[in-house]
């Protein structure tokens, strides 16, 4: 008969004769909060005072084992009882423990199965060390215990990388002893646990030695990881404790992992990773929203099969939708099915889609020319060519085959969707999603209502982000939204140091060593210098001045980029070759003759500040005028759209982290030398309720 003890909430304990069952309940993913820590030791201490008890199973309610720390906790000053105090206490309880991962078990929760003799997994666990996303290291034995149990590169893979791994993986490099399948994972762990008790023991981790490896291999990996980190302190500082855990004894290292974690916790890259995490928790359900529910989407139609087209079919069928796209002519199909195909192709290649997987979004999929085919989706996305008149002639036939209350989207990137709908009928279904090529891949989603939208249709927009696992962002109607009105003043400034001595090797380069995913001119010979050119044609003829004089003349002289195989640099076979071709120097000359203005000397630090800095003050404006609903939206397009470095956190944390005062100040510098537009009103009210906030 179960007896059940005493323990803090959110811990039951429960005696099953010789067994005592632990069970870990903190919804929603039992995350290692004050409460759970002292719950477990108090769960130790009671145990411990009864010898009638063999061994002890471990596990979490619900569908987590233990998902991590309460990150809630990071911005305050840790609590007793720690948890590496909880861990030691069960990796050396007179009962030995088995740890029965149920679900996800991350980080701490992984820490805390490593103090048990045991581990077992259900089928669907995902096991692994999530830290370094989060700025931080394992702080409770992570580091040490791991290579002691499956050796030092498998160690170095799982804590670097910061991507978890699944039970059957687990179980190949020697993470848990077994994978349980059965429908009653208690009783199995149950039986689990008394065949292991009869048998040998093994000795706790702590009690293990580990394997050593030569400078060489130190040497490659640290190499590999500052590549791949682009300045994330974080995984080079994992690998050196890493390192010291296989040459040190294991209190050397256990103090040295917990001074390593402590230290990065209060670090500004720690404080950015977390401002970032908690901005996409809360983006898909805005506040806004409250109470207003979706409306279903099952059939989904695409006008529009080329890059774009395809890509968001691609994430759709992904997400379970039928889907049917429309093209202009029989060749156009061929071409929106074979762009399709590609991309399904692509991700059974890499893992992502299993071959059955692609024939079941095939089978959902049709394509043809007619408008007729749309007459019952529940959502229409159109994604032609970015030409108002075009995307118009799209929505009138789309107003004559669609239900009245089928929501209508347009894809635009930079066109006032206002105009784009004209003269639409049930304004309340209308809308802009804003995808982010490739669709299929890039997480951000840019959502748009217009004044008449309707709150169960942008209610539906956002559960559609959800569904397709992107980032959604609330934006207001500007040039650009959100994410390509920054993206604009972004490529002016660059043309403007241009103008002022600086060179786009130089200035890509830094912005790499800053932390960006590729600089700004790789990006825009990937993306195609016509698109650029094509926009600002178009703002020419809405009276506006862009300023592209070096962009301008490249594009002029067919240097489009990588797909003409020359644009900023040269490209052979998809590379760029080493060195500025002489018609980007001749260009670059002819735009600072014509500017007039002197060349300045420019450290790395001085381009970053002219770069980055007015993307601080663009985003300050950008919330004051509403077009962002806060300010952590803007970080999280500029993240999850642009490459801004995640360690950084968007532009308005790493304004925050300098201190808006000193961005205003460098700005006004900047704009005194004729390198950076006037600092905003808008930012200096945030600079000043920064200084207010830190000297109320």
């Amino acid at each position: 008969m179960n007896a059940p003890v005493s323990a803090s909430a959110p811990v039951r304990v429960v005696i099953d004769g010789s067994i005592a069952r632990v069970t870990i309940d903190n919804p929603p993913v039992n995350a290692l909060s004050r409460d759970v820590r002292q719950g477990l030791l108090d769960a130790v201490t009671e145990i411990a005072a009864q010898p009638r008890i063999e061994g002890v199973v471990l596990t979490g309610a619900g569908k987590a084992f233990v998902a991590g720390a309460d990150v809630t906790e990071f911005d305050r000053a840790p609590e007793p009882p720690h948890l590496p105090d909880v861990i030691r206490a069960i990796e050396t309880s007179r009962a030995p423990w088995l740890a029965v991962l149920n679900g996800a078990t991350l980080g701490g929760g992984l820490e805390l199965a490593l103090a048990c003799r045991w581990r077992v997994a259900a089928p669907g666990a995902a096991l692994g060390f999530p830290e370094v996303t989060l700025g931080v290291i394992p702080g409770a034995g992570g580091t040490v215990r791991t290579p002691r149990l499956i050796g030092v590169e498998a160690t170095v893979d799982l804590v670097t990388g910061g991507k978890p791994v699944s039970a059957a993986k687990a179980q190949e490099i020697g993470l848990i002893d077994a994978v349980l399948d059965a429908d009653d994972l208690s009783a199995a762990a149950r039986d689990w646990l008394i065949a292991a008790l009869a048998g040998e023991r093994p000795e706790a981790l702590a009690e293990r030695g580990t394997e050593t490896r030569g400078d060489d291999f130190w040497k490659e990996a640290e190499a590999r990881l500052t590549r791949a980190a682009r300045g994330n302190t974080a995984p080079r500082e994992a690998l050196r404790v890493i390192r010291a855990a296989s040459e040190r004894s294991f209190d050397d290292a256990i103090a040295q992992e917990r001074e390593t974690f402590l230290a990065l916790r209060g670090s500004d890259q720690a404080a950015a990773l977390r401002h970032v995490f908690f901005a996409e928790r809360a983006a898909p359900r805005p506040p806004e929203l409250a109470g207003v529910g979706p409306r279903p989407v099952a059939t989904a139609g695409i006008v529009g099969g080329g890059t774009m087209g395809a890509g968001i079919a691609a994430a759709l069928l992904a997400a379970g939708v039928s889907v049917r796209m429309v093209e202009r002519d029989a060749e156009s199909v061929a071409r929106g099915e074979a762009n399709l195909a590609a991309i399904l192709d692509g991700d059974v290649k890499r893992g992502r889609l299993t071959k059955d997987g692609r024939a079941a979004c095939l089978s959902r999929f049709t394509a043809g020319t007619w408008y007729d085919d749309l007459a019952d989706c529940d959502l229409v996305v159109e994604a032609v060519f970015e030409d108002l008149a075009v995307k118009q002639a799209v929505f009138s036939a789309l107003s004559r085959v669609c239900q009245a209350d089928a929501i209508l989207a347009t894809n635009t990137s930079y066109l006032d969707p206002r105009a784009v709908f004209e003269g639409m009928s049930n304004p309340d279904r209308l809308i802009g999603l804003h995808f982010f090529s490739p669709a299929n891949v890039m997480k951000l989603l840019e959502i748009v209502p217009l004044p008449d939208t309707a709150p169960a249709t942008l209610a539906t927009a956002f559960d559609l982000a959800r569904r397709l696992g992107k980032v959604p962002v609330r934006a207001g109607i500007c040039d650009g939204f959100i994410g390509n009105r920054i993206l604009k003043l972004y490529r002016e400034q660059g043309e403007r140091l241009l103008s002022r001595g600086a060179s786009p090797e130089r200035i890509d380069a830094a912005l790499r060593r800053f932390g960006m995913a590729m600089g700004l001119f790789e990006v825009q010979d990937l993306a195609g210098l016509d698109i650029g050119a094509a926009q600002r044609k178009a703002a020419r003829a809405r009276g506006e001045r862009p300023f592209a004089p070096v962009a301008d003349r490249l594009a002029a002289l067919g240097r489009l980029g990588r797909k003409t195989g020359a644009g900023w640099y040269d490209y052979a076979e998809g590379r760029a070759l080493p060195g500025l071709p002489e018609a980007v120097v001749a260009a670059v000359a002819d735009a600072r003759a014509e500017a007039g203005a002197p060349a300045r000397d420019w450290t790395d630090e001085a381009l970053v500040d002219a770069l980055v800095l007015p993307m601080v003050d663009a985003a300050a404006r950008i919330v004051d005028e509403d077009i962002a609903q806060r300010p952590s939206d803007v970080d999280l397009v500029m993240v999850h759209g642009y490459g801004f470095p995640r360690f950084r956190g968007g532009p308005v944390q790493y304004g925050r982290s300098l201190g808006f005062e000193r961005v205003v100040a460098r700005l006004e510098a900047l704009h005194a030398d004729g390198c950076a537009p006037v600092p905003s009103d808008a930012l200096r009210r945030w600079a000043d309720e920064q200084a207010t906030a830190r000297n109320p």
